[in-house]
């Protein structure tokens, strides 16, 4: 009877240290995903700005239907702006680039905090704005999906 009991007590153990490993693996992945998800919805805020400064007229500090000159400081962004073309927060860092004049479009860069720096694009569009996956990869052009 008492090698049963030390058997079932080994058993158990070892079960529970398994069963530990695939909760800290998981909560991990989940941490990463959940970074992820609010870069991406950065993004999505750091777009629907800049698309009301493309709409905005240049006398009231506006692109006038151009996104020439765009930076950080044009927009609502909520973290810390370290120049014109790049910003972050505890999310990740964001940059943007120097708008040719004319451009409907331009992309917007993001490295992930805590993610092994994953980077992410997304294509910001007069209409809406296109997201590129994970793999850093640009986005389609704008208006290819639809």
């Amino acid at each position: 009877m008492g090698q049963q009991q030390l058997l079932l007590v080994i058993l158990v153990t070892i079960i529970v240290g398994i069963a530990t490993v695939v909760a800290i693996n998981t909560f991990g992945s989940a941490a990463d995903s959940a970074t992820l998800d609010a870069v991406r919805q950065d993004m999505a805020s750091i777009a629907a700005s800049a698309q009301g400064y493309y709409m905005k007229p240049a006398m009231l500090g506006g692109g006038s239907r151009d996104f020439e000159g765009i930076t950080f400081s044009d927009i609502t962004f909520s973290g810390t702006i370290n120049s014109d073309t790049e910003a972050q927060n505890e999310n990740g860092t964001y940059t943007i680039p120097t708008v040719a004049d004319g451009s409907d479009e331009f992309i917007v860069t993001a490295v992930a905090n805590d993610t092994d720096g994953t980077t992410i694009q997304a294509r910001v569009c007069v209409d809406g704005i296109e997201m590129g996956d994970t793999d850093g990869s640009a986005p389609p052009n704008c208006g290819a999906n639809s």
